[in-house]
């Protein structure tokens, strides 16, 4: 595991001090376990953005939409089996 130096506003820093002791647990778990939740976040909305994105984009709606007239003749077909 590396060594990350960073410095924090003092406000903050009291802040998490106060919650690590609340919650008894080490700042630095405490900075880590946040620094996921809050890069996790960030994966959602750049996932989400891609979706607008492509919601924008003729070309991808029309393969879309070519997949779902392939999905559905595939659900119509296995009806009437």
């Amino acid at each position: 595991m590396a060594t990350f130096t960073s410095s924090l506003p003092d406000e903050l820093l009291l802040k998490l001090a106060q919650v690590a002791k609340e919650l008894k647990m080490p700042k630095n778990k405490l900075i880590e376990k946040a620094l996921e939740l809050y890069l996790l976040e960030i994966e959602k909305a750049q996932y989400a953005n891609s979706f607008r994105r492509a919601a924008k984009d003729s070309e991808t709606l029309q393969i879309a939409e070519e997949g779902m007239a392939d999905y559905f003749k595939m659900l119509q077909e296995f009806d009437e089996e």
